[in-house]
């Protein structure tokens, strides 16, 4: 090909490369039908339900295939609507009550939309310094929030799960444990600790090692002096005490472990010390959680998920080390490519603390509300929360026939109904498949050894007294008609 009708080609081509940057009429007109379509959706949120089981499931979907040719966002925004937007659980709804509640506040989304805008990398502090030091100031907020000392550090990450796998990978790093010791190797946990725990422990390659499931109280939370038990008697059998992983918020009851007494036992015995906070970590910031959650802050690492307790969109968590070039050992790698980005290493790059190397600008979903905002009305809307869990747990309490689990540490409850006669677990069941259908709320359910319990889990920033009043008495309404 000769090199005019390569140049043809080449300007032929950019032509239909150039469809691709919008002029600013078509933005204009993008940005204003998908603000009608999300006021729209926030103005009537009140009148949509928390559930809907709709028979093709978004099924629709497939109807729209990705083709040569485009579609317009009329029909998009309409597909959105029926098929992604009103099937399923709606994690925005004031009455989804349910696993741990979605959040949403809104200046997260103009942050992700600046965010994506703008494109800026924030994986290594020489490509972007000023969204590497916001990123750095999000985490050095929560570390001082949780009790961490200077010398911490930690990274933003897409949520609890890889929050805790990089806790479990510096853990395993730290003790200088390799793949001949994996199998003698020892961590302790409950029965209760969230399963992305266990998948963490087969990512890390500590798959062969032995996970103790520690006795628990009548409350749920480990026994220190079991745990104490455990590891000497692992010793004694010239097995590897490598960490301990205790939880501050139980995703399944809420329960709280005694962290201090654990601490005493991490630093009695050389282990890793891990507290997984990705529910209950922002309760710090009350006094019921400080005084709950005592001895968090003598933590080797911790999970928190600001996408939980901060009420931020879902894909932002954290994993905080209290020593953090601990944390940099574990994870820092370079390339040939990269050399230039050496020129420039003020302060930690994203990219030294995790396995990810590009990422979302993820910081400014935090930052951003934070700022606006300020701390005073998430610290309100959490204790706002403490108190309502409270409120219900009597309410419920006093419902005939209704069995509560313990007072609630958080925001986390548990019941069941005992009929006179039949089987307790069918009935429960039917409660829960009657929410459901009704969809105006949404419980979700859980079972202890064989026993099966309905939970009612306040996070959502939307869910007031009103909500929580609709909550309980539609909890009555099924019991009723069943």
């Amino acid at each position: 090909m000769g090199r005019n009708n390569m140049k043809s080609r080449i300007k032929n081509l950019e032509r239909q490369a150039r469809i691709l940057e919008m002029d600013g009429a078509d933005r204009s007109e993008l940005l204003n039908k998908a603000r009608n379509y999300t006021e729209h959706f926030l103005n009537t949120l009140s009148e949509k339900p928390a559930y809907v089981d709709t028979p093709d499931k978004g099924r629709e979907v497939y109807k729209l295939p990705i083709e040569e040719a485009p579609h317009p966002l009329s029909d998009l925004l309409e597909l959105l609507e029926s098929e992604v937007d009103t099937p399923g659980l709606n994690p925005t709804a004031p009455t989804h009550a349910g696993y741990i509640p979605g959040g949403g506040v809104y200046p997260s989304a103009v942050a992700d939309f600046l965010a994506a805008v703008t494109n800026r990398y924030a994986g290594v502090f020489f490509s972007s310094p000023g969204a590497v030091r916001i990123e750095n100031i999000c985490i050095r907020w929560m570390c001082d929030l949780i009790g961490y000392p200077g010398k911490a550090a930690g990274n933003l990450t897409s949520g609890g799960s890889l929050a805790n796998l990089i806790g479990m990978v510096t853990a395993r790093d730290e003790a200088g444990i390799r793949a001949k010791d994996f199998h003698r190797s020892v961590i302790y946990t409950t029965r209760q600790v969230h399963h992305c725990v266990i998948k963490a422990i087969k990512f890390s390659g500590l798959q062969e090692a032995a996970v103790r499931e520690v006795a628990m109280d009548d409350r749920y939370r480990m026994k220190p002096a079991a745990l104490e038990k455990q590891i000497e008697s692992d010793k004694r059998e010239g097995l590897i005490p490598l960490m301990i992983f205790a939880s501050a918020g139980t995703t399944d009851l809420g329960a709280v472990d005694p962290l201090d007494d654990i601490a005493d036992l991490a630093e009695k015995h050389k282990l890793w010390f891990h507290v997984d906070a990705a529910y209950g970590g922002f309760f710090m910031l009350t006094e019921h959680g400080k005084k709950v959650m005592k001895g968090m802050e003598r933590s080797d690492s911790l999970t928190i998920d600001p996408h939980k307790g901060l009420f931020l969109p879902y894909g932002l968590g954290a994993v905080l080390v209290r020593n953090g070039r601990k944390l940099y050992d574990s994870q820092h790698m370079t390339a040939n490519y990269l050399q230039d980005t050496l020129k420039a290493t003020e302060e930690y790059s994203p990219a030294d603390l995790s396995p990810e190397l590009s990422k979302h600008f993820r910081g400014l979903r935090m930052w951003l509300p934070l700022q606006l905002l300020g701390v005073a009305p998430f610290r309100a809307a959490l204790e706002e929360k403490l108190q309502l869990t409270r409120y219900c747990y009597r309410r419920l309490s006093d419902m005939p026939g209704i069995e509560v689990g313990p007072e609630p540490e958080l925001s986390i409850l548990f019941f069941r109904y005992l009929p006179e006669h039949g089987d307790p677990n069918a009935l429960n069941k039917a409660i829960v498949d009657y929410i459901h259908r009704d969809g105006r709320i949404f419980l979700s359910s859980t079972h202890i050894s064989g026993t099966i319990y309905l939970r009612l889990a306040l996070l959502n920033f939307r869910t007031h007294l009103k909500e929580a009043e609709l909550i309980l008495d539609i909890i009555e309404e099924a019991i009723e008609q069943l």
